[in-house]
């Protein structure tokens, strides 16, 4: 089949070419969106591949459809911009790749935690200018601190298991309490209006939907114990990102920890670093020294890629030879 993919990205190239062995013939969209005015470039081609900050809204999906297209593989878990409704009416399958490394995501959300607290950027910094001073520098020990879970999916349980290794409190809220977890690590279930208020450190591992959207909010924010700190590598659009700057300037967040921003579109993933930012939320983030912001990178390893890439080349041949994928959306 004749795929056009878009945004796709240069470190993700090499590892998608290896899984397709040249069974399908992919045009490669180098750093193009998704998007109404882009929809010209899937002409002729069956099928189309985005990447998670692609625009698969109805008037995009009718624009493909009229061009032909009949499947969409999403090189993604997340599919909160896809509109499966109107895909399910105009017959284009969707399927996605429900688990690439969820390891890669509970590292990364943990190493965020550590570089916030041991102020590991600092430091460094301060070592290149030759300044060996540790003023400045104080974490604290997370052993014994109380870290509350907001969703427990494969990623919420292996931030679990890790902090559990650290000798953490561990709290969590989801629609689905497992008792599981509280077996093997202590885990207790409670609202979480109630974890915000007990929580040392707050972690996000939900998927964005209407129910979650804006869940860290002006109110939960108010809740938190003064000088939480709160980790979100999950869906940008799961705290109101205004509110956090507020939070910050009042003292109410003491850390902040960012994989995810949710106007990230056109801004993650690209080199701007000629231009003048246009964003003033973002710019204003920046400007916390105790703020740490990664470009959508949690998932970014060399195992997470080749998952990737494999189970999108896996529902392209399902598609190709008439059977339905087990990761099609519904």
């Amino acid at each position: 089949m004749k795929i056009a993919v878009f945004s796709a990205h240069k470190f993700e190239l090499e590892a998608l070419q290896a899984a397709n062995a040249d069974k399908h013939e992919l045009k490669l969209l180098v750093d193009t969106y998704l998007n109404i005015d882009t929809t010209p470039l899937a002409q002729d081609c069956e099928g189309v591949s985005i990447f998670t900050n692609d625009d698969a809204s109805a008037p995009v999906l009718e624009k493909l459809k009229e061009r032909g297209v009949k499947y969409l593989a999403l090189r993604s878990a997340g599919f909160n911009h896809v509109d499966l409704e109107k895909a399910k009416e105009l017959d284009i399958k969707v399927a996605r790749v429900p688990e690439y490394s969820p390891y890669a995501v509970a590292e990364h959300t943990v190493a965020l935690m550590l570089a916030l607290n041991r102020k590991l950027i600092k430091a460094n910094n301060r070592v290149r200018d030759l300044n060996f001073s540790l003023n400045g520098l104080t974490g604290f020990d997370m052993n014994g601190k109380t870290v509350g879970i907001i969703g427990l999916g494969k990623i919420g349980n292996l931030v679990a298991k890790i902090l559990h290794g650290f000798g953490c409190k561990l709290v969590a809220f989801d629609i689905k309490p497992n008792p599981e977890l509280t077996e093997k690590y202590g885990l207790e279930f409670i609202d979480i209006d109630e974890l915000c208020a007990q929580s040392d450190i707050i972690t996000l591992h939900a998927p964005l939907n209407d129910h979650t959207h804006y869940i860290i909010n002006r109110e939960r924010i108010e809740k938190m114990k003064p000088g939480v700190m709160l980790i979100n590598t999950s869906r940008g659009g799961l705290v109101d990102t205004k509110e956090l700057v507020e939070g910050l300037k009042t003292g109410r967040i003491g850390y902040l920890g960012l994989d995810v921003y949710e106007e990230e579109k056109g801004l993650f993933f690209e080199d701007h670093s000629n231009e003048i930012l246009q964003d003033d939320v973002i710019a204003r983030l920046i400007s916390f020294p105790n703020v740490l912001i990664t470009s959508h990178q949690a998932f970014l390893t060399d195992t997470a890629l080749e998952n990737i890439a494999e189970t999108t080349i896996y529902n392209l041949d399902c598609w190709a030879k008439g059977k339905k994928s087990e990761n099609e959306l519904e």
